[in-house]
């Protein structure tokens, strides 16, 4: 059996991960966090183990006592985390995946490629919607493209979902920061959580969207050799939520705040007051255009619309995949890396199935 340590397992992202690996009877889990109370009561509800674990001071005794096969990082954000819970996975030999989505953590795993290699270990970061999932959609619609030239794409999440402390505490970091993107085929400086813009999605009409730091915005450039012009924009349902957090963005634009982080918690708790005013339904989009293999235009759109407030079920599918690869060993890869090239749109859409998602292509 594969012992399985999920990193804040208790929390909103791994709640969803440990739910369904605890129904793998290949896998045994251990739910870890600081709150000793929040973990038990969550691991006996799933009937998996718990500990008490801060990463920053005991998570090397945690890998000693517990031995894991493999590790599931799930406590952002990760934008101003170092990788001390992936160099310790290599040294105990222990398998590691994280759900990131900082651009530099992502794209900067890479470094630990040899040591990991040389522990024979994988290790996965940015196991969730990006890099994953986006690139998973791209590799599949390639093969129609002669060359792929732009990539426009959000995601329009759903009020009554919680977005989580660390997401929210991630989006705020970043929101009237300066960072890059590709545009005419240079890279150039635009700010989180602006340009404000709306778009219309099946079923759930026109939802407003503004600039997000991701990593596809570092790894695509490299990965897809003819792309012009890439731009991910993220949205919040209600549209005053949405427009005060832009209008935030340009109290730390202009430096008035050194950062919103600070208003996470803020933000977090105020968020519920509106639910009345949203839905539990959220979207995705991805349009891609460039010449098809006979040089004419060619569009494709590919939508993800959810129901039911599963949409946070989408970023943990990569996660619960490569654990269930690796409990089989259906995975032999060793090594460090961004999480694309391992699971498919096909894989993807299958482990979604139970859910009330839906993919429509426009």
């Amino acid at each position: 059996m594969t012992h399985i340590l999920i990193i804040g397992g208790y929390g909103n992202f791994g709640q969803h991960i440990a739910r369904r690996l605890s129904k793998d009877q290949n896998i045994s889990l251990t739910i870890a966090g600081r709150s000793a109370e929040k973990a038990k009561s969550f691991a006996e509800s799933i009937g998996a183990s718990s500990i008490a674990l801060d990463i920053e001071k005991d998570f090397e005794e945690a890998l000693l006592t517990k031995k894991p096969d493999v590790v599931i990082h799930t406590s952002g954000p990760f934008q101003n985390q170092g990788y001390a819970v992936a160099e310790a996975c290599i040294r105990h030999k222990s398998h590691y995946i994280d759900l990131a989505d900082g651009r530099e953590f992502v794209a900067g795993i890479q470094r630990l490629d040899q040591a990991a290699r040389d522990a024979g270990v994988l290790v996965v970061s940015g196991a969730s919607s990006v890099p994953c999932l986006t690139a998973a959609i791209i590799d599949h619609y390639l093969p129609q493209f002669g060359k792929l030239e732009s990539i426009d794409y959000g995601i329009a999440t759903a009020q009554r979902t919680n977005p989580g402390r660390a997401t929210t505490a991630a989006i705020l970091d970043y929101a009237g920061k300066p960072f890059t993107t590709l545009e005419d085929g240079a890279q150039k400086q635009i700010y989180g959580w602006q340009n404000l813009t709306s778009r219309k999605y099946p079923e759930l009409g026109y939802r407003l969207l503004c600039n997000c730091d991701v990593p596809d915005l570092e790894l695509f450039p490299a990965r897809y050799k003819t792309l012009k012009n890439i731009r991910f924009r993220a949205g919040l349902e209600v549209p005053l939520l949405h427009m005060g957090l832009w209008a935030l963005s340009w109290m730390a634009r202009i430096k008035l705040f050194a950062s919103l982080k600070p208003f996470a918690s803020a933000f977090y708790n105020i968020g519920p007051w509106f639910n009345i005013f949203g839905t539990d339904r959220s979207g995705f989009h991805m349009e891609m255009k460039g010449d098809s293999a006979q040089g004419t235009p060619l569009t494709k759109i590919f939508y993800i619309i959810t129901g039911a407030g599963h949409g946070p079920n989408i970023p943990c599918i990569p996660s619960i995949l490569l654990a269930q690869m690796l409990a089989k060993q259906d995975i032999r890869r060793t090594g460090a890396t961004a999480c694309v090239d391992l699971i498919t749109l096909g894989e993807y859409k299958t482990a979604l199935s139970e859910y009330d998602i839906r993919f429509i292509e426009a």
